[in-house]
């Protein structure tokens, strides 16, 4: 007798075709059968009577069976009902449909009605698909751990690459939307938080914290640009702890110590979630959300550490400058106090003579003089720290307000030192400038006297014209200039800080002031010295300038 091998063929099986070929393969398996389905085919294949007892048969022949399912919380009785027959293995978005055994092969296994599948015999066919179950075997994992962590309601561990960006967009809200006890949130730039704003992230997280009393941490560059929703997140939900963090470009969205997204962004500018990212890293492994965290913490306490040193810093910048104002007040009270004593003393002796008694009272006015201006400049400073200083504005013109000043400050010059002379340049224009006349003459009377101090000898011009600034825009430009000692290099940078001075006398409020008053007007004030201005001549001292706003209508 001769045993005839059917004919190799390859043909398409549908509806019932497919039900009894499935059928055939179990009955018809010598030593083994594979089976390979995502998470629908076990409930498809086992719905089949014919199907079932084929598998039971097979077990009891001896047959060894193997099958690769997804395997879920929907099919998982299915699954366990599967291990009776054979080993079961989890593979995670399994597609491929199809069932072999020594001989035969059937696949590309559809479920949906009618069903249809490719079956073929071809030696070469049969092979190659045994080696595709070995690979897919080798890579799945043991059904057991995967049902027992679905019955104990834990998720399966994921690490998940994304490049659809719609796909990315939907986990991001998705876990917000999903915020419990925690959420960790790092922001890479200001931006990233309007556009996580725009999706509803935001009020997500302020939601799980005013509702569920969840912790929540958020690390974001802060500017004008998301300060309205910072001050939101403050009103609406103050436990949230928003510090202000680098701009890097990536971003971290841990949740309930379980989940996390990184973002890598590609567009940091884009205005859309989806047109930023580049893609997103998704995961809840274990391991992975823990490295996470510990991460997102060590940016928050050295960003906690670092405020509390700045504040320390900050702190101990403050007391160094009570302390400085301290002694340079106490200075500056005792040295006109004294005269005003000691001679007040005399004049009550009655033992002075007339012309020694109003020089007396020339001495006695001048520091009485003296005090009062220090009190207005440490009211000034109190005013300018406070933002309350108050300006008077009107139609001023500058030069009747620097005209005033030198004329003041002539007499004074001619009299104690014969060597120096005060000049005002006038020009041709009228400048005429809105502002506070009192407050314009103080600034330009602070470094009219600050020239004054430092220059023993030779000439201090004081100048006014009109220039175009940067931007094309008119300004009043006034400018001191002496041939004194000099600004110190070492205080340049800081010359219109509180306290800055070099000198034995002052309490180095005045150019501090000045500049406050200057600002405070729209202008600007600044110093530099003369050193090798003009080519083969090394000049001395320095020249202060500032400007003030000009438009057309008040340069006459």
């Amino acid at each position: 007798m001769i045993l005839r091998r059917p004919s190799q063929k390859i043909e398409v099986f549908h509806s019932a075709q497919v039900v009894n070929a499935i059928s055939d393969l179990f009955s018809g398996a010598d030593d083994k059968i594979d089976i390979c389905g995502n998470s629908k085919f076990p409930s498809k294949i086992f719905s089949f009577e014919s199907v079932k007892k084929s598998t039971l048969v097979a077990k009891n022949r001896g047959t060894r069976q193997r099958y690769i399912f997804e395997i879920t919380k929907d099919n998982i009785n299915y699954c366990k009902a599967t291990m009776n027959l054979g080993d079961l293995h989890h593979m995670e978005e399994a597609e491929a449909n199809f069932i072999l055994n020594e001989n035969a092969f059937l696949g590309s296994i559809t479920l949906s009605e009618p069903e249809q599948a490719i079956y073929s015999n071809l030696g070469q066919i049969v092979e190659q698909q045994h080696s595709i179950f070995e690979a897919l075997w080798n890579k799945s994992l043991p059904a057991e751990d995967i049902i027992n962590e679905i019955e104990a309601g834990v998720e399966p561990e994921v690490l998940e690459l994304i490049s659809d960006r719609n796909k990315a967009t939907e986990i991001y809200v998705d876990l917000a939307r999903s915020v419990e006890k925690e959420a960790l949130f790092l922001l890479a730039d200001s931006k990233a938080m309007l556009r996580a704003d725009k999706l509803g992230v935001i009020d997500y997280l302020i939601r799980a914290s005013s509702e569920k009393g969840a912790t929540i941490k958020i690390v974001c560059p802060l500017d004008k640009e998301n300060s309205e929703i910072v001050k939101r997140i403050s009103a609406k939900a103050p436990n949230i702890g928003v510090q202000n963090g680098g701009s890097s470009h990536s971003g971290l969205f841990i949740v309930d110590n379980a989940k996390f997204l990184r973002f890598e962004l590609k567009e940091p500018k884009a205005e859309e979630f989806s047109d930023a990212i580049g893609f997103i890293v998704y995961s809840n492994s274990r391991v992975s959300v823990n490295s996470s965290k510990s991460f997102f913490e060590l940016l928050w306490n050295e960003h906690i550490q670092y405020e509390r040193l700045k504040e320390y810093e900050q702190q101990k910048e403050i007391d160094k400058m009570k302390n400085e104002f301290i002694n340079v007040a106490a200075h500056e009270l005792r040295t006109p106090i004294q005269p005003i004593l000691g001679l007040s003393q005399l004049l009550r002796s009655k033992t002075l003579k007339d012309d020694q008694l109003d020089q007396s009272l020339d001495i006695i006015i001048r520091n009485a003089n003296r005090l009062q201006h220090l009190a207005n400049s440490i009211l000034d400073v109190t005013r300018i720290e406070s933002y309350s200083l108050k300006l008077e504005k009107e139609q001023v013109n500058l030069n009747d307000v620097i005209r005033g000043v030198v004329q003041d400050y002539k007499a004074q010059v001619e009299k104690n030192n014969t060597n120096l002379k005060l000049e005002y340049e006038a020009g041709k224009n009228v400048i005429i400038v809105e502002g506070d006349k009192n407050r314009l003459t103080q600034v330009v009377s602070n470094l009219v006297s600050n020239s004054i101090k430092f220059t023993r000898e030779g000439v201090i011009s004081i100048n006014i014209e009109v220039k175009q600034d940067e931007h094309g825009r008119n300004t009043a430009l006034v400018s001191v200039r002496d041939n004194g000692s000099g600004i110190d290099p070492e205080i340049l940078p800081k010359l219109f800080s509180r306290f800055v001075s070099k000198s034995f006398a002052g309490t180095g409020l005045g150019l501090f002031i000045a500049k406050s008053i200057v600002e405070a007007h729209g202008g600007k004030i600044w110093a530099r010295n003369n050193n090798n201005n003009k080519i083969g001549i090394d000049e001395k001292g320095s020249t202060f300038y500032f400007s003030l706003p000009l438009n057309q209508q008040q340069v006459l």
